[in-house]
């Protein structure tokens, strides 16, 4: 009988971010552990370190490849059009990955790969007449809207206090909460980004 029968199978670098990819989108990041990982290739935590020094290197693997699947489209040549499509597509990309948002602000993490969509908003930025460091500024201007809206969502999904408390104001003391209470939910559900975006590269812009 050969040595090796009943001996799982070697792990690799990309079964490895390919399991934690898996745990990351259905379970969010709270779940990702390196002994659950191991637990889920049916392996040793001792044989996932051969590859990933601890969970903050295993989470830069796994953003470099979600970096290096993403669509890298064609961008309008007017840089306030190309601002506007790079922020709305940087937005809808977080959007479908809500555990990167997790890490970008509670880790300190980025995949170098990503950068890519960084480099297209500053340079949209500088080539509408801004500044080296007032590219920067818009960007991250546009950066802190889209992290902000993001974690507002996830962290208001499936929770009902705030309606609650909008709804039961009154006209008293509250004449413009009360006058749209009754629909509170369905505008907060509203899904705006692209109409924020635009505003706040307007108004960066001028």
């Amino acid at each position: 009988m050969p040595a090796n029968v009943g001996r799982p199978a070697r792990l690799s670098l990309d079964a490895i971010v390919a399991a934690a990819t898996r745990i990351l989108e259905t379970e969010g990041l709270e779940k990702l552990s390196m002994r659950r990982l191991a637990t889920d290739l049916g392996s040793a935590p001792m044989a996932v370190y051969h590859h990933v020094r601890d969970k903050d290197d295993l989470l830069v693997h796994v953003m470099e490849s979600q970096a290096r699947a993403m669509p890298r489209p064609s961008f309008p040549d007017d840089p306030r059009e190309r601002l506007i499509e790079a922020s709305v597509l940087l937005y809808e990309l977080l959007a479908e990955r809500p555990w990167i948002v997790e890490v970008l602000t509670g880790r300190d993490l980025i995949g170098p790969s990503a950068l890519w969509i960084v480099e297209a908003m500053i340079g949209a930025a500088a080539d509408h007449g801004c500044s080296d460091d007032d590219a920067v500024y818009v960007y991250r201007t546009i950066w802190f809207y889209i992290v902000g809206d993001l974690v507002i969502r996830v962290a208001r999904h499936g929770r009902v206090g705030e309606n609650e408390t909008v709804a039961a104001l009154t006209a008293d003391t509250h004449p413009r909460l009360a006058a749209v209470a009754g629909r509170w939910a369905e505008l907060n559900a509203r899904d705006t980004h692209r109409r924020g975006i635009t505003a706040i590269v307007n108004g960066l812009l001028g």
